[in-house]
Parts: C-alpha cells; structure tokens; sequence
C-alpha cells in the first residue's frame, strides 16, 4: 500500500465534507425554522437531526453546485425573515377582516433551473412563509403547485407566482452553480419562462 494512501483518503474526505457543509448547515437552519425556536436546544437538536439524516440513512450524496456566495445568501435570509413577519401580519388581517373572504387558488410556477435541491429549498422556503403551502411538484417540467390565500384575481395570483420565482432566483444567486446563475439571467429579461397557471 502506498505511504500515502491514508493522506489522500484523508484530503479527499475533508473535500467531501466542506463540499456537503452548506447542505448541513441548511438542515440545521430548516429543523430550527420548522419548531420557530433558534435556541441552543433547537441548534443541537437540529445537529442530531443532521447527522442522522446524513450518516445513518445511507442515501446518495447531494451533488452541491461548489459555490456559496455569502452576501446573497445574507440577502436571502434577510429577505426571507421579513417575509415571514409580512406574510404572518397580511394571513392574521384576512383571518380577522369579516368583510370578505380572502379567496385562495392552486397555482402553478415552473421553475428556470432543473436541480432536485433548488427545487426542495424552492419549495420549503415558500411552504415556511405563511399564506402559502406546497401541495404537489412535477420533477420532469420543473412544477411547483402552491395553494395560497388571499387570491381574488389573475393580478394576484401573478403576484404568488413572481414570489416563488424570486425565491428561486435568490436561491440560486447564493449557492446554485455558475451555469444556474446564467439561466436565471437569461430567463428573467426574455420572459422564457413558461408561468404555468391556476387550477
């Protein structure tokens, strides 16, 4: 056996676990985000939650694009948390304003990038913000379908959609991969991007 063998075998597991840590660190923030709790329980627990997710289910590793851009991913947390206070605010003003019913709508976004994990993050992120719930997906065309409330017109039903596609491009811009980045671009001034529709 090669003398160093076990300095490669060590290097490589190294380059393997800095390449899955965004993952891991994004289902620490999930577990967290799920319970509403960002303490040291929730921290550790969503630690455990991790390893075991990732040691003891022996699924195929997650192929992450290798880029992290840490301002956008600062921008997409930012962003995110203010839309989670806006969207709580506008479902607890629909729950109490008698006047009118909110109306809600199943709706259709087809997303620009064709990755299981932009497409998993895509959807959680839309799922967590109240007043919007991922209820099916469509792998092969790249379909999110979302019921939402407070839908009473096409406006605002492309409203919703826009949302999920902005969600997916901020996504993208903080760690999907050059070539994702480059969809995006040219998707967004072209208008290439097949909206979908309500059902």
């Amino acid at each position: 056996m090669s003398p160093d063998l076990p300095q490669r075998r060590l290097r490589r597991g190294f380059a393997t676990a800095w390449r899955q840590l965004p993952f891991f660190v994004w289902l620490i923030a999930l577990w967290m985000l799920l319970w509403g709790q960002f303490t040291w329980l929730a921290f550790l627990t969503g630690l455990a939650a991790a390893i075991v997710v990732t040691r003891v289910f022996r699924l195929p590793p997650v192929e992450l694009s290798g880029r992290v851009n840490l301002w956008w991913g600062l921008v997409f947390v930012v962003e995110f948390l203010l839309a989670v206070v806006r969207g709580s605010l506008t479902v607890a003003w629909q729950v109490l304003d008698f006047r009118r019913q909110p109306g809600a709508a199943i709706i259709a976004a087809q997303l620009v990038t064709d990755d299981d994990l932009i497409m998993t993050h895509t959807a959680v992120t839309a799922s967590l913000i109240p007043g919007s719930l991922i209820v099916d997906t469509d792998r092969d065309r790249r379909i999110l379908y979302l019921h939402v409330i407070g839908v009473r017109d096409d406006a605002d039903v492309e409203k919703q959609r826009a949302s999920v596609h902005h969600w997916e491009e901020r996504i993208v811009r903080a760690v999907g991969s050059h070539a994702q980045l480059q969809a995006m671009r040219n998707a967004a001034p072209h208008g290439t991007v097949d909206r979908g529709g309500a059902r």
